[in-house]
């Protein structure tokens, strides 16, 4: 068995050792070099190692202190809640405040009495219209040859030159004639007292009765009426001539005797006729005495201001 060789450095010489240690201890005498840079242990050191210690402290600190749960939010969302409440309130009732209530009730009576206004100059508009279709339009009246109840002769030519009033009626009437005749009655001492006493009304009676409604039975049946009534009466066909000239309906029987029972049904109107002999006007059983004095003297002062303005 053969034995190995092992190789042994070899020693440096003393003087060579001498040589490298002088080299060390020059260069380390000598300081850095200028291609080095060596970072200097300085206050950023510190500081940090001071940051480190103070950190270190607050956290062992921390974890010294028992763990805090969160405070539950009660206030925070009972305000949410509320204010979602009102919010909601305020959308389904609206904002009401009192401007607005002061301005909702000023723009409601401006809206009242602006619909007023204008309903009333509708309707006073629509009345002038009326009266302006009623006066001198209406074919209403016309000749006729009558008997008054005193026993003369009567025409349509005895109505010229006075204001009359005509009423269509019989003398056994029960109730509405004698109602009408009143409230005829009444008109012409309206109308003669506003006028200082001066007779402008001329009543007249006619009647629709001519087998019963004699001379004599009409002048019996005016003495309980206005005294300046006269009372028209004639036979049949005379009766019929008249009352279609004015536009009356009556149901007498043509062969009626007069001491038959029965009543006769009528139009039951007053006319008023101007000093031409022209339709002015009709009223109702309803109208009442202010209204057709009304009506007169408004057609009367028309009446004279239109012969002022030809003459």
């Amino acid at each position: 068995m053969s034995k190995r060789r092992v190789a042994v450095p070899k020693m440096l010489p003393s003087s060579a050792l001498r040589r490298v240690a002088a080299a060390a201890s020059r260069k380390y005498s000598a300081g850095p070099s200028t291609t080095t840079k060596v970072r200097p242990r300085g206050p950023l050191t510190c500081r940090r190692a001071e940051f480190g210690r103070r950190w270190y402290s607050e956290e062992k600190e921390k974890a010294k202190e028992p763990v805090r749960e969160p405070e539950p939010e009660v206030e925070y969302i009972d305000a949410v809640q509320q204010s979602a409440s009102g919010a909601r309130d305020r959308a389904a009732v609206g904002v009401f405040t009192p401007t607005a209530a002061a301005i909702f009730v000023a723009t409601g009576i401006g809206l009242f009495w602006y619909f007023k206004s204008e309903k009333e100059k509708l309707q006073k508009k629509k009345q002038e219209e009326l009266e302006q279709r009623s006066y001198g339009r209406a074919k209403v009246g016309g000749p006729f040859s009558l008997t008054t109840h005193t026993g003369q002769p009567f025409t349509e030519k005895d109505l010229l030159g006075k204001w009359t009033l005509l009423y269509f009626g019989f003398t056994n009437c029960p109730d509405i004639c004698p109602a009408e005749m009143d409230k005829m009655g009444d008109v012409v001492e309206r109308i003669d007292k506003q006028h200082g006493g001066e007779p402008l009304l001329h009543p007249v009676f006619i009647s629709v009765d001519p087998a019963r409604d004699t001379s004599g039975q009409i002048a019996r049946y005016l003495a309980d009426f206005h005294p300046r009534f006269t009372g028209l009466s004639g036979d049949y066909a005379a009766t019929k001539a008249t009352c279609k000239s004015y536009r009356v309906y009556f149901s007498t029987p043509k062969d009626a005797k007069p001491t038959d029972d029965y009543l006769v049904d009528h139009s039951i109107f007053i006319y008023l006729m101007d000093p031409d002999g022209q339709f002015v006007e009709a009223f109702g059983q309803s109208t009442t005495v202010d209204d057709i004095v009304k009506k007169f003297e408004k057609e009367f002062d028309a009446w004279n201001k239109a012969r002022a303005a030809q003459a």
